[in-house]
C-alpha cells in the first residue's frame, strides 16, 4: 500500500508554509519500506486574502494526496481539503519533512490514525473496482 503526503515547503525539508500562501508542496509516495519524492510543485507567490481561486488550483494539485502538512490553513482551505479527500495537517513551523515521513511510516503498517485508515480504505476500494472492470466482457 502506497500514499502520497504533501508538505507546504520552501526548501523541501522542512514544513515552513502557510496552505493559502505557499509557493510550493514536496508531494511524497510513502510506503511501507521507502518514500520517495515524486514533484514538487511551485507556485507564483500571492496574498493570502481575495485568491480563493487559488486555493482549488491547490487542492485540485493535491487530489491524490492522503494528507498535506502545513504551518497553518484557513477555514475555506481546509473545507475545500476535507471536501477533497484530503487532511489538513497542521504542525509546528520548521517540523523536518524525514522525521514526519519516518512516524508515518510506522503508522502505516501498525496502527494508522483514523484520516490515513480511511484513505487506505478508499484506495483499496478503488482498486479493487478497477481489478473488476478489467474482468467485465
Amino acid at each position: 500500500m502506497k500514499v502520497k503526503i504533501a508538505f507546504a515547503t520552501s526548501d523541501r525539508r522542512a514544513v515552513d508554509q502557510h496552505f493559502g500562501a505557499a509557493e510550493s508542496f514536496a508531494i511524497y509516495e510513502l510506503g511501507e519500506r521507502e518514500t520517495r519524492l515524486v514533484e514538487v510543485a511551485e507556485f507564483i507567490e500571492t496574498a493570502m486574502d481575495g485568491h480563493e481561486g487559488k486555493l482549488a488550483a491547490k487542492v485540485e494539485l493535491l487530489g491524490d494526496c492522503a494528507a498535506v502538512y502545513c504551518n497553518a490553513a484557513g477555514a475555506s482551505a481546509i473545507q475545500q481539503l476535507l471536501a477533497g479527500g484530503i487532511q489538513p495537517m497542521r504542525v509546528d513551523e520548521g517540523t523536518l519533512i524525514d522525521e514526519l515521513l519516518g512516524g508515518l511510516q510506522k503508522n502505516l503498517t501498525n496502527e494508522p490514525p483514523l484520516w490515513l485508515a480511511k484513505h487506505m480504505k478508499k484506495q483499496d476500494r478503488e482498486n479493487s473496482f478497477a481489478a473488476d472492470e478489467e474482468w467485465q466482457e
